[in-house]
């Protein structure tokens, strides 16, 4: 264990589910060192087999540690340097429980636990360097409680996280102020094409635009709706939307009931634009809308040759491999919010009757393929339009896996909600679907909205609000 004990830096010891969650964490810590108890190299090793991201991460992080240790001199208890050519901020060290440490617990903790063994660690590395700050590191908040009935400095692992604060997210909708066209001279140049307006537009506003965000403005008797084509500090074109409230712009029988869900098919809609991330609690249409738009350019408009649905499959019970059946029937117990939509959907062709129906749920079945996520990597798929639901459950690392199978031609739509994350170590500031939506904002051939309003039901609704 550390001969040193230097004040001004600090000794995290990282629980198992820090490295498990993001390998890179080793590498996260900067100028202070870390500690990992022998116990924590213990339950690694017990969960690297398999094909689960939980094993290929507890493998990477031992590839990461093997690499360290080889580099390192034969005087472990020395610390091992963490900095590397890849890693020059890193400029802590790493230690490894080499030797017994005392451990005092108190007597109703069992120290066969391994939970009680590491916070054992904790208490021998305290005693022992009681001018430095020794924290413990955790994504499970029961130990981090414990820890702290202890008297033990605890924290969560927080490098992960996009925003502190999630109600600063990117929204992707702006409303102009009210002097909007006066201080941002609206004379200046306007032109019509391919039945849109384009606004050029000067003022202070436009340094805070993005790209693909949208503007509005419904004080006025004639609302203004557009989208930001191009921005810079102190211009920005703007062009009108596609009206799609009317029933002469509607998608598959589907008509936007409000002004989000009017932007949401701008964006669906838009070949120009490769990647969409929906946010909004449930029955906002996230997924009408969604598919709705993919029917409409797969069987009617030919853009992409099928609609692949993909979702994160959180089992209550089992995981997906005690069901029987082949892929696609594995997933359908997770694809109720898609039968739903599809009846939705099939049912807006009233003048086709019953046989009428039952040929075009039979056509659009052939177009929509259900994947699991067990199975995406290494996978490129060409013209196709992609959706991922519950995308929420997702961490960053899995989001730029999915993300990434996107070939030429393809869509990727990304839609869940913040609010409803089940997996146990993410949380509003840390999910992939966060990520993604901070991370593509202004990107040209991208676009987000959340969806404030419901749609579902008066009873739905209600229900939202008030429990």
């Amino acid at each position: 264990m550390p001969k040193r004990a230097v004040a001004d830096t600090k000794l995290f010891v990282l629980d198992t589910n820090v490295l498990l969650h993001d390998p890179t964490s080793l590498y996260r810590f900067e100028e202070h060192d870390i500690c990992l108890p022998m116990l924590v190299l213990e339950e690694l090793d017990n969960k690297k087999k398999g094909m689960t991201e939980v094993a290929r991460n507890a493998r990477q992080v031992s590839r990461f540690l093997d690499e360290i240790v080889n580099d390192a001199p034969r005087n472990i208890e020395e610390g091992i340097a963490l900095q590397s050519a890849a890693h020059k901020n890193c400029t802590g060290r790493l230690y490894l429980q080499t030797s017994f440490i005392k451990q005092e617990l108190p007597h109703n903790l069992e120290l066969g636990k391994a939970d009680n063994a590491i916070l054992g660690v904790v208490i021998g590395l305290q005693h022992q360097y009681p001018k430095r700050a020794v924290i413990l590191v955790s994504k499970d908040i029961n130990m981090r409680i414990k820890a702290r009935a202890l008297g033990l400095e605890a924290q969560d692992y927080f490098n992960d996280k996009v925003l502190e604060d999630t109600d600063l997210l990117y929204s992707g909708v702006l409303e102009l102020p009210v002097d909007f066209w006066e201080t941002h001279d609206k004379g200046l140049k306007s032109w019509q094409k391919d039945s849109h307006t384009y606004y050029q537009v000067n003022g202070p506003l436009c340094a805070a635009f993005f790209i693909n965000q949208f503007v509005y403005k419904e004080d006025d008797d004639t609302p203004f709706y557009a989208m930001v084509l191009e921005q810079s500090e102190g211009t920005a074109l703007l062009r009108t939307l596609t009206d799609y409230t009317h029933t002469k712009n509607n998608i598959w029988g589907i008509v936007a009931r409000n002004r989000e869900q009017n932007f949401v098919l701008n964006l669906l809609m838009d070949p120009e634009i490769d990647f969409v991330t929906l946010l909004g609690q449930a029955g906002t249409g996230k997924t009408l809308l969604t598919l709705a738009a993919g029917l409409m350019q797969t069987l009617e408009n030919k853009r992409y040759t099928e609609i692949i649905i993909t979702r994160v499959t959180v089992p209550v019970g089992e995981d997906i491999g005690f069901l029987p059946g082949t892929e696609e029937e594995k997933m359908t117990p997770w694809m109720g919010a898609l039968e739903d939509n599809l009846d939705v959907l099939n049912k807006n062709d009233e003048e086709a009757g019953d046989w009428g129906r039952a040929a075009t749920r039979d056509l659009i079945r052939s177009r929509i393929k259900i994947k699991s996520l067990n199975f995406m990597r290494g996978r490129t798929f060409l013209n196709k339009y992609i959706i991922i639901d519950e995308a929420q459950n997702l961490t960053p690392k899995q989001m730029k896996t999915l993300v990434t199978r996107a070939g030429p031609g393809t869509k990727v739509v990304c839609m869940g909600n913040i609010a409803q994350i089940d997996t146990p170590y993410l949380t509003e500031g840390s999910s992939g679907l966060t990520y993604v939506v901070d991370r593509f904002k202004g990107w040209e051939h991208g676009g987000h909205i959340t969806l404030l309003r419901g749609e579902r039901s008066r009873l739905a609704d209600h229900a939202g609000e008030v429990l």
